[in-house]
């Protein structure tokens, strides 16, 4: 008999089983997977969370009030009684963090905000993302550890703040710096991690001297009631009894089923972690639950390639480029944040650049210069000139365009999409492409034309909750026994995405606030 079984071990159930562990509760995270962390090991380990002290530590002015208007603007439909629980709860969610785990932050320096601009907004950030964390203190756990998203040489780690300086290898003296500081952390004793795999590692150590059991190759079949309440999980036939259950198994966004119904899209362009399925969020339906959000997801433009989809960040930000749709038009704001970017996708979309963006710049993890692999040629198209790309790619349009965008990008100011106005499109742009860091004119052939998809994430839909996280009906009333956190609960980002680490942030302060709310722990 448990006091908690926590199911799911990406971040938030992470930091969940934490904060009961550390109040004293008999508490056990099953996963459903042959490794640990989740979509969370996965990512690039950023957390957004207002008024924390690592940030504030940098002399970034913030203010719970000045927090507060800006979700209040971009998730008004979200309700306001879980807007400020989570503003409240997040600073001390990442205090505990620190205290209770190897883990240290660092604020991910001017990485601004998706909405800047907005009221409230803070252009030069509220993100933190680990310091590289020894993976020696993890011991033997270190084996079971979610691989990451993108694999790298043995020895080369990238931090957030990295990957930015590196895309610019080629431009800013910053990124040849950059390049020397992550070949040599190659020398440093013992094996380093970053981003999410040091995210994930930290809390698991964090959990291992709690003596937390985290029970591998695990899956929830079902939850289980006595009384008219929670009060175990099925695994299979086995029953395994606990006086509450906190659901945070992820998304569904590799169930080729739950996506067709709610989403009309297929699992074969997102980026999550396999195991999510929809398991804990079909749980709680069938217990009851309310869900919502379960058309959305964290969308992103993504290239379709070999091995698994391209996640685009700073790609699409870089002068030189321009996203088109079905007839070669440009329909948004190419460097605008990647939620809204696939929300203005409406059919086949291509970005499109020359021969100047691919000498100076990387492209789905290949350096300048080098040519992209022939392997992926059903999804890059390439040609001499403009006109014979724009009719290889039946995008009559496409020729216009660039015209008038080169006349733009000559003016460095884009009155058509605002590209280059936003201090969230320049994080990513080049600091030394004038007038505009995100504007340059397609001038040079050969000419590229890049397929892009709706990809994501994961999704964001799921269970509805209240501030204490824990499971509602459609009535509002409370499923006794039962929370959740992370991409099975409906987000409390509603319908957008407020900076770099939205996913994260919420994820592990909800995590905490069902800890909290379960083990009548003070914070």
């Amino acid at each position: 008999m448990y006091d908690v079984i926590v199911v799911g071990s990406g971040a938030a159930g992470m930091t969940a089983a934490l904060c009961t562990a550390r109040n004293g509760l008999r508490t056990l995270i099953i996963e459903k997977a042959a490794h640990y962390g989740g979509s969370t090991a996965r990512s690039g380990g950023g957390i957004w969370v207002p008024n924390n002290a690592v940030v504030a530590a940098n002399g970034i002015p913030d203010s719970p009030e000045r927090a507060s208007t800006y979700l209040a603007h971009i998730a008004s439909e979200v309700p306001a009684e879980l807007r400020e629980a989570f503003l409240d709860a997040g600073p001390d969610m990442l205090a505990f963090v620190c205290a209770h785990t190897p883990l240290k932050f660092r604020w991910v320096r001017e990485y601004s905000d998706y909405y800047p601009e907005a009221p409230g907004g803070q252009p030069r950030g509220r993100s933190v993302e680990p310091l590289p964390f020894n993976a020696a203190l993890l011991g033997d756990e270190i084996k079971d550890l979610e691989p990451p998203y993108v694999p790298t040489p043995a020895g080369i780690v990238i931090t957030q703040t990295d990957y930015r300086w590196l895309t610019l290898i080629g431009r800013h003296p910053r990124g040849i710096v950059t390049a020397a500081k992550v070949f040599a952390r190659r020398f440093l004793p013992g094996r380093r991690l970053t981003m999410g795999q040091a995210l994930s590692a930290g809390l698991r150590a964090g959990l291992t001297a709690l003596n937390v059991e985290v029970r591998l190759n695990t899956a929830m079949t079902d939850l289980h009631y006595e009384n008219g309440r929670v009060a175990g999980v099925l695994v299979g036939e086995k029953l395994i009894l606990a006086k509450h259950v906190v659901l945070a198994s992820g998304g569904f966004e590799n169930n080729e089923r739950m996506r067709k119904q709610h989403q009309d899209i297929g699992t074969e362009w997102t980026v999550g972690a396999k195991a999510n399925t929809g398991d804990g969020i079909e749980a709680g339906q069938r217990a009851g639950a309310a869900v919502g959000l379960m058309d959305d997801a964290w969308w992103g433009p993504s290239v379709p390639l070999p091995r698994g989809p391209f996640f685009l960040l700073a790609e699409r930000s870089l002068p030189g480029c321009v996203l088109v749709g079905r007839t070669g038009r440009r329909f948004v704001n190419e460097a605008a944040p990647y939620i809204d970017v696939v929300n203005a996708m409406t059919g086949d979309t291509w970005l499109v650049f020359d021969h100047s963006y691919r000498s100076r710049y990387p492209f789905c993890g290949i350096p300048p210069r080098r040519p992209l692999p022939r392997r992926w040629k059903d999804s890059v198209l390439t040609a001499p000139s403009l006109e014979e790309l724009a009719q290889e790619a039946d995008l009559p349009e496409l020729t216009e365009t660039v015209r008038r965008f080169n006349t733009l990008a000559v003016d460095g100011k884009d009155v058509d999409f605002h590209r280059g106005d936003s201090a969230y499109d320049r994080y990513y742009g080049d600091p030394r492409n004038k007038p505009n860091p995100n504007l340059a004119p397609l001038t040079t052939g050969p000419f590229y034309a890049v397929k892009i998809v709706p990809g994501d994430l994961g999704t964001k839909g799921g269970l509805r909750t209240d501030a204490r996280a824990r499971v509602l009906r459609e009535d509002g009333s409370v499923i006794d026994g039962l929370y959740a956190a992370g991409n099975t609960s409906a987000s409390v980002m509603g319908h957008t995405y407020a900076g770099a680490g939205a996913t994260l942030g919420p994820a592990m302060t909800f995590g905490y606030l069902a800890g909290l709310d379960i083990s009548g722990g003070e914070r």
